[in-house]
Protein backbone atom coordinates (compact mmCIF):
# COMPACT_ATOMS: atom_id res chain seq x y z
CA UNK A 1 0.00 0.00 0.00
CA UNK A 2 1.07 3.53 -0.62
CA UNK A 3 1.71 5.96 2.18
CA UNK A 4 -1.43 7.88 1.37
CA UNK A 5 -4.25 5.35 1.54
CA UNK A 6 -7.55 6.33 -0.05
CA UNK A 7 -10.07 4.28 1.83
CA UNK A 8 -13.01 3.45 -0.37
CA UNK A 9 -15.64 3.42 2.20
CA UNK A 10 -16.03 5.43 5.36
CA UNK A 11 -17.93 5.16 8.54
CA UNK A 12 -18.62 8.37 10.37
CA UNK A 13 -21.63 10.46 11.30
CA UNK A 14 -23.10 13.60 12.61
CA UNK A 15 -26.25 13.45 14.65
CA UNK A 16 -29.14 15.82 14.02
CA UNK A 17 -29.81 16.82 17.59
CA UNK A 18 -29.12 19.87 19.73
CA UNK A 19 -25.62 20.60 18.48
CA UNK A 20 -24.08 21.00 15.09
CA UNK A 21 -20.55 20.03 16.08
CA UNK A 22 -21.53 16.44 16.82
CA UNK A 23 -19.05 13.94 15.42
CA UNK A 24 -20.70 10.76 16.60
CA UNK A 25 -19.66 7.44 15.05
CA UNK A 26 -23.28 6.47 14.37
CA UNK A 27 -26.15 8.11 12.45
CA UNK A 28 -29.90 7.71 12.36
CA UNK A 29 -31.47 4.43 11.24
CA UNK A 30 -30.91 3.50 7.56
CA UNK A 31 -28.34 6.27 7.00
CA UNK A 32 -24.90 5.99 5.36
CA UNK A 33 -21.81 7.95 6.31
CA UNK A 34 -18.47 8.54 4.62
CA UNK A 35 -15.39 9.97 6.35
CA UNK A 36 -11.78 10.75 5.57
CA UNK A 37 -8.89 11.76 7.84
CA UNK A 38 -5.54 12.65 6.27
CA UNK A 39 -2.16 13.88 7.43
CA UNK A 40 1.42 12.71 6.98
CA UNK A 41 1.43 10.04 9.69
CA UNK A 42 -2.19 8.83 9.55
CA UNK A 43 -4.73 8.32 6.76
CA UNK A 44 -8.16 6.73 7.05
CA UNK A 45 -11.23 6.21 4.89
CA UNK A 46 -14.38 4.34 5.89
CA UNK A 47 -18.09 3.84 5.36
CA UNK A 48 -20.92 2.57 7.55
CA UNK A 49 -24.62 1.85 7.49
CA UNK A 50 -26.83 2.33 10.55
CA UNK A 51 -28.99 -0.76 10.89
CA UNK A 52 -30.81 0.69 13.92
CA UNK A 53 -30.72 3.94 15.89
CA UNK A 54 -28.08 2.31 18.12
CA UNK A 55 -26.05 0.06 15.81
CA UNK A 56 -23.98 0.44 12.65
CA UNK A 57 -21.86 -1.83 10.48
CA UNK A 58 -19.07 -0.63 8.21
CA UNK A 59 -15.64 -1.13 6.74
CA UNK A 60 -12.49 0.88 7.26
CA UNK A 61 -8.95 1.05 5.91
CA UNK A 62 -6.20 3.08 7.51
CA UNK A 63 -2.45 3.59 7.34
CA UNK A 64 0.12 4.87 9.83
CA UNK A 65 3.77 5.74 9.46
CA UNK A 66 6.49 7.32 11.56
CA UNK A 67 7.57 10.92 10.94
CA UNK A 68 10.71 9.71 9.16
CA UNK A 69 8.61 7.34 6.96
CA UNK A 70 10.76 4.37 7.99
CA UNK A 71 8.09 2.26 9.70
CA UNK A 72 4.69 1.79 8.05
CA UNK A 73 1.53 -0.11 8.89
CA UNK A 74 -1.82 -0.68 7.13
CA UNK A 75 -5.13 -1.87 8.60
CA UNK A 76 -8.25 -3.21 6.87
CA UNK A 77 -11.26 -4.17 8.97
CA UNK A 78 -14.98 -4.63 9.34
CA UNK A 79 -16.29 -2.31 12.07
CA UNK A 80 -19.25 -2.51 14.44
CA UNK A 81 -20.43 0.56 16.40
CA UNK A 82 -22.86 0.57 19.31
CA UNK A 83 -24.38 3.50 21.20
CA UNK A 84 -23.92 2.23 24.75
CA UNK A 85 -25.58 5.12 26.61
CA UNK A 86 -27.05 8.57 26.04
CA UNK A 87 -28.05 11.32 28.45
CA UNK A 88 -30.32 14.08 27.14
CA UNK A 89 -29.71 17.10 29.35
CA UNK A 90 -31.17 20.62 29.25
CA UNK A 91 -29.53 22.14 26.13
CA UNK A 92 -26.84 19.44 26.08
CA UNK A 93 -26.18 15.77 25.40
CA UNK A 94 -23.65 13.15 26.53
CA UNK A 95 -22.88 9.76 24.94
CA UNK A 96 -20.81 6.63 25.33
CA UNK A 97 -19.94 4.60 22.21
CA UNK A 98 -18.33 1.23 21.63
CA UNK A 99 -16.34 0.90 18.38
CA UNK A 100 -14.76 -2.43 17.50
CA UNK A 101 -13.26 -4.00 14.41
CA UNK A 102 -11.94 -7.31 13.10
CA UNK A 103 -9.54 -7.49 10.19
CA UNK A 104 -5.91 -7.74 9.19
CA UNK A 105 -2.74 -5.71 9.57
CA UNK A 106 0.30 -5.51 7.29
CA UNK A 107 3.49 -3.49 7.54
CA UNK A 108 7.19 -3.29 6.82
CA UNK A 109 8.23 -4.13 10.40
CA UNK A 110 7.11 -7.77 10.05
CA UNK A 111 6.41 -10.27 7.29
CA UNK A 112 3.01 -11.18 5.84
CA UNK A 113 -0.26 -10.15 7.44
CA UNK A 114 -1.62 -10.65 10.94
CA UNK A 115 -5.16 -11.01 12.27
CA UNK A 116 -6.23 -7.93 14.20
CA UNK A 117 -8.95 -6.89 16.66
CA UNK A 118 -9.55 -3.21 17.47
CA UNK A 119 -11.85 -2.56 20.45
CA UNK A 120 -12.38 1.03 21.55
CA UNK A 121 -14.56 3.47 23.50
CA UNK A 122 -15.58 7.08 22.85
CA UNK A 123 -17.29 9.49 25.26
CA UNK A 124 -18.53 12.95 24.35
CA UNK A 125 -20.46 15.92 25.74
CA UNK A 126 -21.86 18.73 23.65
CA UNK A 127 -24.01 21.82 23.52
CA UNK A 128 -24.71 24.18 20.62
CA UNK A 129 -21.57 26.16 21.54
CA UNK A 130 -19.19 23.66 23.17
CA UNK A 131 -17.92 20.16 22.39
CA UNK A 132 -15.64 17.73 24.21
CA UNK A 133 -14.63 14.19 23.30
CA UNK A 134 -12.21 11.51 24.47
CA UNK A 135 -11.54 8.16 22.83
CA UNK A 136 -9.17 5.22 23.07
CA UNK A 137 -8.77 2.32 20.66
CA UNK A 138 -6.36 -0.62 20.66
CA UNK A 139 -5.21 -2.28 17.44
CA UNK A 140 -4.25 -5.69 18.80
CA UNK A 141 -2.24 -8.15 16.70
CA UNK A 142 0.40 -10.67 17.71
CA UNK A 143 3.68 -8.80 17.94
CA UNK A 144 2.23 -5.65 16.36
CA UNK A 145 -0.12 -4.02 18.89
CA UNK A 146 -0.56 -0.25 18.97
CA UNK A 147 -3.17 2.20 20.23
CA UNK A 148 -4.61 5.61 19.45
CA UNK A 149 -5.73 7.95 22.24
CA UNK A 150 -7.55 11.17 21.34
CA UNK A 151 -9.05 14.15 23.17
CA UNK A 152 -10.86 17.09 21.55
CA UNK A 153 -12.25 20.44 22.66
CA UNK A 154 -14.31 22.66 20.35
CA UNK A 155 -16.12 25.98 20.52
CA UNK A 156 -18.40 27.64 17.98
CA UNK A 157 -18.06 31.26 16.87
CA UNK A 158 -21.79 31.96 17.07
CA UNK A 159 -25.23 30.32 17.04
CA UNK A 160 -26.87 29.42 13.73
CA UNK A 161 -30.12 27.84 12.58
CA UNK A 162 -30.10 24.07 12.04
CA UNK A 163 -29.94 24.34 8.23
CA UNK A 164 -27.05 26.85 8.20
CA UNK A 165 -23.29 26.07 8.14
CA UNK A 166 -21.52 26.80 11.43
CA UNK A 167 -17.78 27.51 11.93
CA UNK A 168 -15.93 26.09 14.95
CA UNK A 169 -12.43 26.05 16.37
CA UNK A 170 -11.34 22.55 17.41
CA UNK A 171 -8.12 21.58 19.22
CA UNK A 172 -7.11 17.94 19.23
CA UNK A 173 -4.50 16.04 21.26
CA UNK A 174 -3.70 12.64 19.77
CA UNK A 175 -1.14 9.95 20.56
CA UNK A 176 -0.52 7.07 18.15
CA UNK A 177 1.97 4.70 19.75
CA UNK A 178 3.01 3.26 16.38
CA UNK A 179 4.06 6.77 15.35
CA UNK A 180 5.36 8.19 18.65
CA UNK A 181 4.82 8.05 22.41
CA UNK A 182 4.34 11.82 22.36
CA UNK A 183 1.00 13.58 21.88
CA UNK A 184 0.53 15.72 18.79
CA UNK A 185 -1.57 18.87 19.15
CA UNK A 186 -3.57 20.09 16.17
CA UNK A 187 -5.77 23.21 16.06
CA UNK A 188 -8.32 23.09 13.24
CA UNK A 189 -11.04 25.20 11.70
CA UNK A 190 -14.24 23.19 11.21
CA UNK A 191 -17.32 24.07 9.19
CA UNK A 192 -20.26 21.82 9.92
CA UNK A 193 -23.73 21.46 8.47
CA UNK A 194 -26.53 19.03 9.18
CA UNK A 195 -25.19 16.58 6.55
CA UNK A 196 -21.44 17.25 6.34
CA UNK A 197 -18.38 18.75 7.90
CA UNK A 198 -14.93 19.72 6.68
CA UNK A 199 -12.00 20.66 8.87
CA UNK A 200 -8.44 21.71 8.16
CA UNK A 201 -5.43 22.67 10.24
CA UNK A 202 -1.83 21.81 11.05
CA UNK A 203 -0.12 20.30 14.07
CA UNK A 204 2.63 22.08 15.99
CA UNK A 205 5.24 20.53 13.66
CA UNK A 206 3.54 22.12 10.66
CA UNK A 207 2.08 18.89 9.24
CA UNK A 208 -1.19 19.64 7.45
CA UNK A 209 -4.40 17.83 8.44
CA UNK A 210 -7.67 17.53 6.49
CA UNK A 211 -10.83 15.71 7.54
CA UNK A 212 -14.29 15.41 6.04
CA UNK A 213 -17.60 13.65 6.62
CA UNK A 214 -20.77 13.31 4.57
CA UNK A 215 -23.97 11.78 5.93
CA UNK A 216 -26.86 10.62 3.72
Amino acid sequence: MKQTLFLRFVFFVTMGFVTQLSAAPLGYKNSWMVMGDFNKTYQELSVNYSTTANDALGVSVSAMQTDDSVSKQQNAEAVYTRKVARWNLPNAQANIWFIGGLGSITGNTFGGSKAMASPGLQVDYETTRFYSMASARVYAAQGATSNITTARLGASFYEVDYDQPQPWIVVEARRMTFVSNQYEFTPMLRVIHNRYFVEAGANLSGQLRFNFMYNY
